[in-house]
């Protein structure tokens, strides 16, 4: 009688895996669906593309730009082509560059600077940003770094400067 038993479990079991193997002849198998869509990414930043002239601003007290003395004054900015390197990870390249420190017709120095999309703003800086084509220059707590803040066509331009 076990035998009996045996033998009708075993039989059962094949016929229910042939019946299955029949049934998704697509070659999936059962539970498997096709992979749903992702959700759309979003677009990439748009950055000015070449030089462009960010404005003036005035720095109050002497800073540190590219790790060289820049002195109290009032300085032409101009963005460059030039992208910032070494890459920082998960920054898109055309966001880091190089903007130029002007006065007097001279490049007086040069630093970094963050291009932030009007839309991202909010996920950068807790600050009022500055209203549409001026500037910011503000001490930082602790009294370390002053941070330069620029609102022209449509993006953010953030430069961070150590005290000199």
């Amino acid at each position: 009688m076990k035998r009996l038993v045996l033998v009708g479990t075993v039989i059962g079991a094949l016929t229910t895996s042939g019946a299955f193997a029949q049934a998704n002849k697509g070659g999936q198998e059962a539970g498997h669906t096709a992979p749903k869509a992702q959700p759309p990414t979003e677009a990439s930043p748009s950055a000015p593309a070449g030089e462009m002239a960010l404005g003036s601003v005035h720095l109050a007290k002497g800073v540190k730009a590219d790790g060289k003395p820049l002195a109290p004054g009032t300085y032409q900015v101009r963005l460059t082509a030039q992208a910032a390197s070494p890459d920082a990870k998960g920054q898109t390249a055309t966001l880091e560059r190089w903007v130029e420190f002007v006065q007097g017709g001279q490049v007086k120095g040069r630093e970094v600077v963050s291009i932030v999309p009007r839309p991202d703003v909010a996920k950068v800086q807790k600050d009022a940003p500055p209203s549409g084509n001026s500037s910011k220059v503000e001490l930082l707590k602790g009294g370390d770094y002053y941070r330069v803040w620029i609102n022209r066509g449509g993006n953010y331009y953030l430069i961070h400067l150590p005290v000199a």
